[in-house]
């Protein structure tokens, strides 16, 4: 007799609504975070990255996850304060119209995930990253659905970034121009009604667009008729957002890392804090405020190896060239093109933390010298007015 085994192979890979796109371009396609997904095009990663900060690089984002927060009661502000039973920032005040980073944490403070927040008027919008779209949403069903109604949109997600970004999007969707950073809009682009947010990952001006998944490919298509734009892989966008300082979900930002720790305290308002009007009441709220006042123990940091040797994510860090215990450890590294040098990211004694600080990396069984730098390593360049 037989006896079925379990299907062991691992699930497909699942496409965006640009897959196609992408492979007529030429891509050269990679698994991420269970997607099948643009690593470059024929350009390559640093032709790509640079044409992003000279003029405008087109992302594909749709990976990441879209969930709508609507209030059983109509009222925004009862939204609002749910998410702040997750959240340390302060939702409550959020204009409508605008957008602003946060994060979930969990008992011990460490951050569950890195998210944006949009109020839009009836609704409030959550982008979560890819890896943790189906946990989070779960969260908020299990957490919020007493308060609000939870939608997982299931739209195309593009990020058009670089300095000639607004001038490519304004041929399209010409009231664009008057958005400022942070801001969201719906607006129509080529017929469609579109979610427009001012913000990106890449320390660049730019957008984030959210499509109806049908006309996503047309839309794309329509701005890369435009030869200002590129479209650009996840190579470049994770050494753009390296220059940026930015952390990635997962790398440089996790459940062994606090907000404190990640030098991301400034997301957190005052209203959350010791003597604000709703300090705490979210999950590690005694940690994470303590750390706010009191410092904490290691800080993320940037670093600045010498040569052009790039330091690699997972090299450990010492105090000196030779014997000793690490004390901390490189979470993103790389070649950074717009510097022309390599640099990266880590965690350090916040005795260390001081830029101009020296420390050793291990690379291949050899200590290279490294500084810590000041974030970000490149002039971020949102339009703020």
């Amino acid at each position: 007799m037989s006896v079925d085994t379990p299907d062991i192979s691992p699930a497909p890979l699942r496409p965006t609504p640009l897959h196609s796109l992408h492979v007529d371009l030429g891509a050269r396609m990679v698994p991420f975070a269970g997607y099948d997904m643009p690593v470059q095009y024929q350009f390559g990663v640093l032709k790509e990255h640079l044409h992003t900060r000279a003029a405008a690089g087109l992302f594909d984002i749709s990976h990441m996850g879209q969930i709508v927060l609507r209030p059983r009661s109509g009222m925004i502000a009862d939204a609002a304060r749910a998410l702040e039973r997750l959240v340390p920032v302060d939702i409550l005040s959020l204009p409508e119209g605008r957008q602003r980073y946060a994060f979930f944490t969990d008992a011990s403070g460490g951050i569950i995930d890195d998210i944006m927040v949009a109020n839009r008027g009836d609704h409030l919008l959550l982008v979560v990253n890819a890896a943790r779209k189906a946990d989070d949403e779960a969260q908020l069903r299990a957490e919020m659905s007493d308060v609000c109604e939870i939608e997982r949109i299931d739209h195309a997600l593009i990020a058009l970034q670089g300095p000639k970004a607004e001038r490519a999007l304004a041929r399209l969707a010409p009231n664009c121009a008057a958005m400022r950073f942070m801001d969201v809009r719906e607006m129509p682009i080529m017929g469609a009604s579109c979610v427009v947010a001012r913000s990106g990952y890449t320390g660049e001006d730019g957008f984030e667009i959210s499509i109806p998944a049908d006309i996503a490919r047309e839309i794309a298509e329509g701005l890369l008729e435009n030869p200002d734009v590129l479209p650009i892989g996840l190579g470049a966008r994770d050494s753009l957002r390296l220059e940026a300082g930015l952390p990635l979900y997962g790398s440089d930002i996790d459940t062994m890392t606090t907000p404190v720790e990640a030098g991301l305290a400034w997301a957190i308002q005052k209203q959350r804090r010791a003597g604000g009007v709703r300090a705490g009441g979210f999950p590690g709220s005694a940690i994470i405020i303590e750390q706010i006042e009191k410092g904490t123990k290691r800080r993320r940091v940037g670093l600045r190896p010498e040569g052009r040797a790039p330091v690699r994510a997972g090299a450990s860090l010492f105090a000196t060239d030779e014997g000793g215990a690490p004390i901390g450890a490189v979470t993103s590294g790389g070649f950074g093109p717009s510097i022309d040098a390599p640099i990266a990211m880590g965690y350090l004694p916040s005795e260390l933390a001081m830029p101009g600080t020296s420390v050793f990396a291990e690379v291949r069984g050899k200590r290279l010298p490294v500084s810590v730098a000041t974030l970000p390593f490149v002039e971020l360049r949102y339009k703020r007015s």
